[in-house]
Parts: structure tokens; C-alpha cells; sequence
């Protein structure tokens, strides 16, 4: 059964910081692309940041370049996502998932393949 467990969300001031953590179990991690996507309440899920399995590239959505890092244990079947210099419309669930695609990092999010549950950011102003 593939499992995916995100941590790490909660209430933040603007500016402030925040990693979240996503453990994953099920599968054969290191062939699996993760990825974060997060969604505002009325909004469509969009995605934020994503990495390979194997040679850890990155991809960054605008709004996250230059102020999200994503990276991976593949030794502990972790992905992270920190988010510094947070602003309130940063405030969303946050998922991750992931993606046995041959074709690099892709950011439609009908595209992965399995899902966490989510985790809560609020960023107050």
C-alpha cells in the first residue's frame, strides 16, 4: 500500500519559515519524481516545486523560485519542501505526490500518480 504522509504545516507570520516533509512508503522511491502542489481555498490545485528521483534535478514555480528549496533523502523516502520569506498568499494546503513519469519533472497535477493528504499553511500578515 503506498502511503504518503506530509508534516510540518501550520501558522507562520509574513516573512517567517516553514518545512514541510512528506515520508513516503509503498514504492520504489528513488524512480518516482516528487512534487509539491498546494491549493487555496477557491482555487485549482497548482503546483510549487518539483525534483527527479534519481539525479535530484529541481523545477520551481515562479511564485516559489527564490524562496523555496525542494530536496530528497532517498535513503529515508523523504521529500522537503522550505519555504522562507512566506507571504499570506502562500496560505493553501500543501501536497505532495508522485509521479513514475519517464518525462523529467511535470507539473499537471493529473500526472502524478499518488497523493498525501495534505498539510495547512496560514500565513498571517
Amino acid at each position: 500500500q503506498v502511503q504518503l504522509v506530509e508534516s510540518g504545516g501550520g501558522r507562520v507570520q509574513a516573512g517567517g519559515s516553514l518545512e514541510l516533509s512528506c515520508v513516503v512508503s509503498g514504492l520504489d522511491f528513488s524512480r518516482y519524481a516528487m512534487g509539491w502542489f498546494r491549493q487555496a481555498q477557491g482555487k485549482e490545485r497548482e503546483f510549487v516545486a518539483g525534483i527527479s528521483g534519481s539525479d535530484y534535478r529541481t523545477t520551481y514555480a515562479d511564485s516559489a523560485q527564490g524562496r523555496f528549496i525542494i530536496s530528497r533523502d532517498n535513503s529515508k523516502n523523504t521529500v522537503h519542501l522550505q519555504m522562507n520569506s512566506l507571504k499570506p498568499e502562500d496560505t493553501a494546503f500543501y501536497y505532495c505526490a508522485a509521479d513514475l513519469g519517464v518525462m523529467g519533472i511535470r507539473t499537471l497535477s493529473r500526472m502524478y500518480d499518488y497523493w498525501g493528504h495534505g498539510t495547512q499553511v496560514i500565513v498571517s500578515s
